[in-house]
């Protein structure tokens, strides 16, 4: 039997709520395949800018390593972005992860950590021109749903890290258990990458 990939979802004051949760509601219907860990800067309550909190039950820097990172948006990736300590963690992280995910404007927040050189990447559509100054070597790209380069994945705002973590999981475990997790939630799963209603309405488009 497979062992169960650890997922470390990374939180900061001010997180978005379904940057964090909507992806955890699909991978924890499956613990067998993936332990799940809430890691902070320190451990503790941290409040979302909806405000309820989560509990980070680990330190960035405690944390040997985990199998699957994912970052979230929210206001609080404009502060956490200056964090060079909690950067320098997700980094060290990041090198030994099997994938490296961001939600929304958590982009902005691998871009600065250096993870985004050189590679592919989407973002928060209405946030864009913050969340792409993070990282000007990055190519980004404005019409998309989420965007896969290698073992990193970065989606656009909010809902899509929804999406974006159902072809994670199909990747992983096939498309049969990702559209399993769908209907389980009753979520309709957009499973095209490149269908991205957002982008135009933002002025992303030429």
């Amino acid at each position: 039997m497979q062992e169960a990939i650890t997922v470390g979802m990374v939180v900061f004051p001010e997180f978005e709520l379904l940057d964090v949760f909507g992806p955890l509601e699909f991978l924890g219907n499956y613990p067998a395949d993936f332990q799940l860990i809430i890691l902070g800067e320190s451990t503790g309550a941290v409040p979302s800018i909806q405000g309820p909190s989560i509990v980070a039950e680990s330190a960035l820097s405690e944390t040997p390593e985990v199998g699957i990172l994912m970052v979230p948006g929210g206001i609080g990736s404009r502060k956490f972005v200056n964090n060079s300590e909690a950067l320098k963690e997700i980094h060290r992280l990041a090198t030994v992860a099997r994938y490296v995910c961001s939600i929304c404007t958590g982009a902005g927040i691998l871009a600065r950590a250096g993870l985004l050189n050189n590679k592919r990447a989407t973002t928060n559509k209405l946030a864009y021109t913050w969340a792409t100054s993070q990282g000007p070597s990055t190519k980004w790209i404005p019409h998309a749903r989420w965007v896969q380069d290698g073992n990193t994945w970065t989606s656009a705002g909010v809902s899509a890290g929804m999406d974006m973590t159902l072809a994670l999981i199909a990747e992983i475990h096939g498309s049969e258990r990702a559209q399993e997790a769908a209907i389980y939630a009753e979520y309709t799963w957009n499973n095209d990458p490149n269908m991205d209603p957002f982008a135009g309405p933002a002025g992303l488009l030429d």
